[in-house]
């Protein structure tokens, strides 16, 4: 068609992953390679978490800190581990079915009622995630403008600005990238995300041990931030344990980016593989940001490492931080999306199989530019979902608080009950076997850890609220 034409296509809306059909699975062309699976996974665990490290260590102290970040990275490849077995059944390398997504396998693996549960901690998981990045695009957005009239007018000059227009900017930009169809479109997107954070990860690394030297000392202590009474204390480290939950796991998008990739080999190894890389990359560069963050300012550590303000100059270093945190959450708000997006509309194809408002594409030819293929419901639910996470991070914009509680709230159920619960399964273990009492007890001692963290942070939104 001409430039601005339009023309109508009937094409099913994900209808291939509605079901456990291998054979229009098939058709789909997968190219991942160890390294993008790899790109994908740092592009959705390294985002607004890592920023909250140092806060989070200055709460824990020197010992509790970098152990707490080490305990729940070799949680997380535990969990990886178990899920990518899940994705082919029944044998993880050679099964003939493909399972494209996390809720999709506790179907198969443990029956309709448990996927309506995993569903309602799967879809708040990744509503709360991009609330979660609104707010902290906007925080970096802002400190921009305060480290620009900082430079500007010294240290002590009263450089406030509102979160408001930087939330509703950064909802506009993701109204258009919502638009990318699904996780194979999504490998450019992924990568600049991924250099992006390495950029500002690297950049709160280096000032952190550059403020260390500058010190002279490295600051806190091994029992964290002193509090006024043992109450206060208890309430900060267990939202600082929140905060840590909420920077690793990513079980959810995990078996949609196993399925970007070409085999052989099979999957699961590769995608292991991936998982290794990218959770030792993390954890190298959490623990780097976390402790030279602490060691810096100690006691009086930001909450958000890059916008709280510790660091002045270089300015231009500090907007630099802030701008690729803000390119970095944009693509890591549609990594978290794109499945909820998923879901929605292969429901709707199959609720509505003869609706031309869900099923029908238009495509389109700008001059210029590659065809573009509109479908009138995605753009319309896909928008309505973007304005609602803006609004909701308008009216709760607590970064650390709200980490806390996305972090705890989905820990254990997401990363640790369900992957175990599937392990049992595919793998016959009998209960009371040594195996399962093991895995029982692990479970148990992490799901007292996503309670404390629940109700320390729900109290830092209280506090923050109405305090």
């Amino acid at each position: 068609m001409g430039g601005g034409g339009a023309e109508e296509e009937k094409v099913p809306l994900l209808g291939s992953l509605y079901s456990l059909d291998e054979s229009p699975q098939e058709a789909l062309q997968r190219t991942g390679t160890i390294w993008t699976a790899t790109a994908h996974i740092i592009t959705g665990v390294i985002g607004a978490g890592v920023l909250s490290l140092a806060w989070s260590m200055a709460q824990l102290g020197w010992i509790a800190g970098p152990l707490s970040l080490i305990v729940f990275a070799g949680i997380t490849m535990l969990s990886t581990t178990l899920i990518c077995d899940c994705y082919r059944y029944p044998n993880p390398e050679y099964g003939h079915t493909r399972i494209p997504s996390f809720m999709q396998a506790v179907k198969l693996y443990l029956g309709e009622k448990s996927q309506m549960v995993c569903a309602i901690f799967a879809q708040e998981s990744f509503y709360g995630t991009g609330v979660a990045y609104t707010i902290t695009s906007a925080s970096s957005i802002r400190a921009i403008q305060k480290s620009n009239c900082y430079h500007r007018e010294g240290h002590e000059a009263n450089c406030e600005y509102g979160y408001h227009l930087y939330m509703l900017l950064f909802g506009a930009v993701q109204i258009i990238m919502s638009q990318i169809p699904d996780f194979h479109n999504m490998t450019w997107l992924s990568v600049i995300a991924a250099i992006m954070s390495f950029s500002y990860s690297s950049i709160g690394f280096g000032l952190g041990v550059a403020q260390v030297i500058e010190n002279g000392r490295i600051q806190g202590s091994i029992s964290g931030v002193a509090e006024a009474n043992i109450a206060d204390k208890l309430w900060l480290a267990f939202q600082a344990l929140g905060d840590v939950a909420f920077a690793y796991p990513y079980s959810l998008i995990l078996l949609e980016i196993q399925d970007t990739l070409k085999s052989p080999p099979s999957e699961n190894k590769t995608m292991k593989k991936a998982s290794k890389i990218a959770i030792f990359i993390t954890t190298f560069f959490y623990l780097c940001c976390g402790c030279f963050g602490y060691a810096a300012f100690g006691s009086d550590t930001p909450g958000n490492l890059l916008t709280g303000f510790g660091f002045y100059e270089p300015y231009w270093l500090i907007d630099f931080a802030n701008a690729c945190i803000v390119l970095h959450l944009i693509g890591g708000y549609q990594m978290y999306s794109q499945p909820v997006f998923a879901f929605l509309e292969r429901w709707f194809m199959a609720k509505y199989p003869s609706s031309g408002f869900v099923n029908n594409f238009y495509s389109f030819k700008l001059p210029m530019l590659p065809p573009f293929r509109m479908n009138l419901f995605r753009l319309c639910y896909r928008t309505a979902y973007v304005a609602s996470t803006t609004a909701v991070a308008m009216i709760f914009p607590y970064f650390n608080q709200v980490l806390g509680v996305l972090g705890a709230l989905n820990f254990w159920p997401l990363a640790i009950y369900f992957p175990v619960e599937m392990y049992f399964v595919q793998k016959k273990i009998a209960p009371w076997t040594r195996k399962w009492v093991v895995f029982r007890i692990f479970s148990f001692v992490c799901l007292i850890v996503s309670l404390v963290s629940l109700v320390g942070s729900i109290e830092g939104i209280i506090s923050a609220k109405f305090g």
